[in-house]
């Protein structure tokens, strides 16, 4: 019986995310992909060289 003002508040938030505006920082964002890019490729490399020479 207690469902009722679960899911008016899971439609209210859900509401608030649809129609509300956010500002997205894109200059940080392509920064932030950069790094952690570069981190997983040097970290794939060392990874695959180790697994290729062990076998």
């Amino acid at each position: 019986m207690g469902r009722g003002r679960a899911k008016a508040k899971q439609t209210k938030v859900a509401r608030e995310l649809k129609y509300t505006t956010h500002h997205i920082d894109l200059e940080r964002l392509r920064a932030e992909l950069a790094t952690v890019n570069g981190q997983a490729r040097s970290g794939e490399g060392d990874g695959s060289a180790e697994e290729s020479g062990e076998g």
